[in-house]
């Protein structure tokens, strides 16, 4: 090893005087200082440009550190065409040139991995684990480049040779392979993550809509970069065909219950019959509808607890949406008073005490009906009307109740409840009672 980097550095500073080699270190350094200047001016000038977060703001923020190193890059690639173009030594440059484009691959890959991965909490720590594995392959392959030994493990991996069915290959084709379909895939998810931030954004398009030309997007890129890495690495696709037949037969027998919720989660995306922020009732679940993702969908009912719901029970359940067309929705209690009040006098009374109560929209004015003349009294509904069922139908049902209930204390009026007759009978009444039934039903037979 000391004889590798004796050679090494003979090689680089060798024929060099020491004036030559400051020379090519105050360039250098001049390069990196305008660099970061340049980067630090542009990231202001579009900061600044715009008080609000745009497309380019918001970019400029996450492309930052990548934005310096490629700056100091493109800077150092002139710097070096100009001192060769003036026939002065550009040794340094065979050492700055793979340090700064590593650190320009490295910063590119974690921000694009952000990009895709930011809304996914779960993905954190093996994000985190995943740059690390790759900052150290990529400072291998740099050092190894420098030191020269680079062409050295090409040809070793491009003649080991690994046995693959009836086949061999080396190692070097698979490493190649593994990487097209890495980079590939990474590609088409980060075009399909811009494409979701635009289209979220888009407040002509319905959210329904644009969610599911995000998610339609989204699949046919990661297709048709697994078909285009796959054709890079020289599989056939014909053999593809064997696996669709497979998996038909997985879909028909086994996974009906997921194929079917992901083509309910598109049918409903398209046909627009939920959106988010409505408020649904399906089944036993009611609430608001906070996600609407391609195989389920997520209610957060009042309580804050979060329902999660397979896309297909909204598609052979009857749901009831109470924000479709319009978000007006009736609500109604009902009392029973007793035959001696003046039943217009109640019924205008409680069409008055609804009207008052915050929640209860005057759009539509409440109605007190008659439903019932029943055996304990007058039974009475009052109908009312709400524009804001997110914010619950229970507490409003509660307000108008004890409304109700504030003007019958004050006015008087008492509630209806069922009469019963109890009559106490000692022992002796008992028996004789036994007695007289069981006689009457022996003369009866």
């Amino acid at each position: 090893m000391s004889t590798l980097l004796s050679d090494f550095y003979e090689y680089l500073f060798g024929d060099l005087a020491p004036l030559e080699l400051m020379r090519q270190a105050v360039v250098i350094l001049m390069c990196v200082l305008v660099g970061l200047g340049l980067s630090r001016w542009l990231r202001k000038l579009f900061i600044l440009s715009s008080s609000e977060d745009s497309v380019v703001n918001i970019g400029v923020k996450s492309f930052v550190r990548v934005l310096s190193p490629l700056l100091i890059l493109i800077l150092l690639v002139v710097a070096r065409l100009v001192l060769m173009r003036l026939k002065l030594p550009v040794t340094l440059w065979q050492v700055m040139l793979p340090l700064m484009i590593s650190q320009v691959a490295m910063r590119f890959v974690f921000y694009v991995l952000r990009r895709i991965f930011i809304k996914d909490v779960t993905a954190g720590a093996f994000l985190q684990l995943f740059e690390k594995i790759f900052a150290i392959l990529v400072w291998i392959c740099v050092v190894l480049y420098i030191t020269g030994l680079w062409p050295d493990l090409v040809d070793y991996l491009d003649t080991t040779m690994l046995p693959l069915g009836r086949h061999k290959t080396s190692m070097l084709t698979i490493l190649q392979a593994t990487a097209s379909v890495l980079v590939t895939l990474i590609i088409a998810m980060w075009a399909g993550a811009m494409l979701e931030d635009r289209l979220m954004k888009l407040n002509t398009m319905h959210s329904s809509l644009r969610t599911v030309v995000a998610r339609l997007v989204r699949a046919i890129l990661i297709l048709v970069a697994i078909l285009v890495s796959l054709s890079l690495v020289g599989i056939d696709l014909t053999v593809l065909s064997v696996f669709g037949g497979a998996l038909g037969v997985g879909l028909g027998l086994g996974l009906q219950k997921i194929a079917s919720s992901y083509v309910s989660g598109f049918v409903i995306l398209l046909e627009r019959s939920l959106a988010i922020g409505d408020m649904v009732n399906v089944d036993r679940y009611f609430g608001k509808v906070t996600q609407i993702n391609t195989r389920y969908t997520i209610l957060e009912g009042l309580d804050g607890i979060e329902s999660v719901l397979p896309n297909e029970m909204f598609m052979s359940s009857p749901v009831q949406n109470y924000s479709l067309n319009r978000k007006i929705i009736r609500l109604a209690t009902q009392v029973t008073i007793l035959y001696q009040d003046d039943i217009e006098t109640v019924l205008s009374m409680l069409e008055q005490a609804t009207i008052n109560v915050e929640r209860v929209s005057d759009q539509i004015l409440p109605q007190a009906l008659l439903i019932k003349i029943g055996e304990d009294g007058l039974q009475l509904e009052i109908g009312f009307w709400i524009t804001d069922p997110e914010n619950g139908r229970l507490n409003v049902l509660s307000d108008v109740n004890r409304a109700i209930w504030r003007v019958f204390k004050t006015q008087g009026i008492q509630v209806a409840h069922p009469k019963r007759d109890i009559r106490v009978m000692d022992q002796r009444s008992f028996e004789q009672s036994v007695v007289g039934q069981a006689s009457s039903m022996h003369k009866d037979a």
